[in-house]
């Protein structure tokens, strides 16, 4: 498996229980630079640190994407953020430690997003492979891996 390649299954989220599991919480704003079928380029700015992504699905099969992810100068993030004009993302991730499996540290990453996407709730967690086990919490929902509506990149345009 390629160190540029991300397995993620989301779900969507059912109660707020999530929240006193957390361990950390970031405020996250993240705009597209590029948004094509099948490759996205982003960049985020969370917290005190910001990145340039590039996903695509084009590269891998199944649920596994291309994912190339660098971190930048934040002022530069800023600047960048000013070209995605109305294509911008914000959200509270919330991170909730997973069991681990086979030694590997797993986390749910939980997105509450704000402004016009406000009570849209989202769970998601990397695995190492399609088909590695994962305990489900009490609070995950229905499971919406591969559907376009939920990716944060497509959001926007079934706003």
């Amino acid at each position: 498996m390629s160190k540029n390649t991300e397995i993620e299954r989301k779900f969507l989220v059912r109660s707020d229980a999530f929240k006193a599991l957390a361990t950390t919480r970031h405020e996250i704003e993240q705009g597209y630079l590029c948004q094509e079928r099948g490759k996205t380029i982003r960049v985020r700015i969370s917290d005190a640190r910001a990145f340039l992504t590039i996903k695509s699905s084009l590269l891998r099969e199944g649920i596994a994407r291309f994912e190339w992810e660098r971190e930048i100068d934040k002022k530069d993030a800023e600047e960048l953020m000013l070209l995605c004009g109305p294509a911008v993302l914000k959200k509270t991730r919330y991170v909730v430690p997973a069991p681990s499996y086979q030694g590997e540290t797993r986390c749910w990453e939980v997105d509450v997003f704000h402004d016009r996407f406000e009570g849209r709730v989202l769970a998601e967690i990397e695995l190492g492979s399609e088909d590695e086990p994962f305990e489900r919490p009490e609070w995950l929902g229905e499971e919406v891996t591969g559907q376009p509506q939920y990716y944060n990149a497509n959001m926007l345009n079934y706003a």
